[in-house]
């Protein structure tokens, strides 16, 4: 209940809408006992009393409330349909912001195709439920109080016996209900487990094809399809047993009806015209409580998808502005980690007491090998995850003490693992400033080495690439992203490994480029080549999530420590090709 009634308070912006369905249906339901009151006229005045110059006129009343009846049902039908799609329009908005607002810790458990199922099937799910489950039920409702009260006012001792299967019929219908509904939140919970399976296929289908595990792939997910098949037909089972003994359940009243109000009429205790709007009136009782088991089943299925879904919505952002959080404008750029530490999961450390005092202008170089907190270092500036202990400051302010969206736009990052969307080349360049003008956008390109490349192509910057950048090579990948983090003027750069997919030559004119644009900014640099650290400000050695080694390129060569082994072991042979080129080209 506490699903729907979520729901339910969804709806309350439209409720003048609801007043208007509800009101249909109220109508609607008031003209069921038309009908029947009808025929018991009709056979007890027209046809036993011979009074046929009124045929007509019942025939009319009849034609006439079945019209009604008609028409309050297309308006019911289309007002609740009309609730239904804007209220799930508002739970999709709603969804979609929530998951950009969740912080990256989120994002490092979930999968893309649950989240994926939770945002579409489920939703659907609470759509049916609430464009027809909702409006069914209620029409049910006013439907049985309305006949019951018919049928106790006809005749009580009738009433009671024709109706003594009911109890016996509800309690069917609970017990369905108890026995499906943890079997439709298996059923999907199944189903998001498919479309992960599907969607990680599709997104991996390169390097499935690469090492030829087809076969693997069709298994597992055939597998996952299987025990989705299994549930759902268990679920099929339940229906196959209840249903027909809701039929047989609800029939009973009627071989009841047809024995004992016969004896009635037999007895003159009752009318033929009265025992024939009984039946037609407790058909009319039969047929409500069989949709009852119908919707019992749809409200499962419901409740299982809202609950899947309002966990998403109740999933709190590990990361998120406080209430007094002001502005960061414009700052200089000072960086400044006062002895940080971080935990993604509470109890491995990942940094331990880091420091680092990057004033504005300088660049800083990140060294180490994996899983030293290189990448660690990067991700806490922009506030993707918040320090455990210490604090990051920007000008003297801490980074928790101003709003993630003024944070962010005063820094540019380039990652390693570039993404691109599914747009122009323009678009995705000027992802960061969508309202640029083209001389800044193209000023960006040609600072990335971009620019001529896009020139060749025949739409140019308007040329539309595939869905993550298909299409293009992994360094024309990078250089956009590059352009795109340079647009931003951002006054802190981050480039993680920014150059590693481009050939040397390529890398040498985008560091003269780049060289140009970090002398204004405060940049971090992790990088795999000695051009890209030797004229670093302030070069930090990282291990285990320590600094060991902090100091210029010439400096820490000196010490002949931890960053010697790394020049030894990495840049010593880029340092003898550069200095033959020099001497080549003198």
């Amino acid at each position: 209940m506490g699903v729907v009634i979520r729901l339910l308070r969804q709806v309350q912006p439209y409720r003048w809408r609801v007043a208007l369905a509800l009101g249909m249906v109220f109508m609607s339901t008031g003209l069921v006992a038309v009908q029947p009151m009808l025929i018991r006229f009709t056979v007890d005045e027209v046809f036993q009393a011979g009074r046929w110059h009124l045929l007509g006129w019942v025939a009319l009343g009849l034609l006439l409330a079945t019209v009604l009846r008609s028409a309050f049902g297309y308006l019911e039908r289309i007002s609740m349909e009309w609730i239904a799609q804007r209220t799930i329009y508002d739970l999709r908005n709603a969804i979609y912001h929530h998951l950009q607002s969740l912080s990256f810790s989120f994002y490092d458990q979930a999968q893309t195709g649950e989240l994926m199922s939770r945002a579409t099937a489920d939703v659907e799910m609470m759509r049916r439920f609430l464009s027809f489950g909702i409006l069914r039920l209620t029409s049910s409702a006013l439907t049985l109080v309305v006949v019951m009260t018919l049928l106790l006012t006809m005749d009580v001792r009738l009433a009671l016996v024709s109706m003594a299967s009911i109890p016996l019929l509800v309690l069917a219908i609970w017990r369905f209900a108890t026995t499906v509904r943890p079997r439709y939140k298996q059923i999907q919970e199944q189903l998001g487990t498919i479309t992960a399976v599907l969607q990680e296929a599709i997104a991996g289908v390169r390097v499935v094809r690469a090492f030829a595990q087809e076969d693997r792939e069709i298994e597992r997910f055939r597998r996952e399809n299987w025990h989705y098949l299994d549930l759902n037909i268990t679920t099929v089972r339940l229906w196959a047993l209840y249903f027909p003994l809701m039929t047989f359940l609800g029939g009973l009243g009627s071989t009841v009806v047809l024995w004992y109000g016969g004896s009635r009429v037999i007895a003159g205790e009752l009318s033929v015209g009265a025992m024939i709007a009984f039946q037609t009136l407790l058909m009319q009782l039969v047929m409500p409580i069989r949709m009852l088991g119908w919707l019992v089943n749809m409200a499962s299925q419901a409740v299982a998808a809202g609950q899947r879904v309002y966990t998403i919505l109740d999933t709190a952002s590990d990361v998120r502005d406080k209430p007094s959080a002001v502005d960061l404008v414009r700052p200089a750029g000072h960086v400044r980690f006062n002895r940080v530490s971080f935990s993604y999961d509470g109890k491995s450390s990942v940094l331990d007491d880091v420091s680092i005092d990057a004033k504005p202008g300088q660049t800083i170089a990140l060294l180490g090998t994996t899983g030293s907190g290189k990448s660690t270092v990067i991700n806490l500036i922009p506030r993707f995850y918040d320090v455990t202990t210490g604090s990051i400051t920007i000008d003297g302010m801490d980074v928790r003490d101003v709003t993630l969206k003024s944070l962010r736009a005063n820094i540019g990052m380039v990652l390693q693992e570039t993404f691109l969307f599914s747009a122009s080349l323009k678009d995705n360049i000027a992802y960061g400033r969508p309202g640029a003008k083209e001389h800044e956008l193209i000023a960006a390109a040609k600072a990335a080495q971009i620019h001529d490349f896009i020139l060749s192509l025949p739409e140019g910057y308007n040329t539309l690439i595939g869905e993550r950048g298909i299409g293009l090579s992994g360094g024309q990948k990078q250089r956009v992203a590059v352009a795109r983090a340079l647009l931003m003027d951002p006054r802190v750069l981050i480039l993680d490994e920014a150059t590693s997919s481009v050939d040397s030559e390529t890398e040498l004119a985008m560091q003269r480029a780049l060289q140009a644009v970090m002398r204004n900014r405060t940049t971090f640099v992790i990088a795999q080549r000695l051009s890209t650290v030797r004229g670093a400000h302030q070069i930090i050695v990282l291990q285990e999530g320590q600094i060991v080694e902090q100091g210029t390129h010439d400096t820490l060569l000196a010490q002949n420590g931890i960053y010697r082994e790394i020049y030894d072991l990495q840049f010593r042979q880029q340092d003898s090709t550069q200095n033959q080129t020099d001497k080549g080209g003198e």
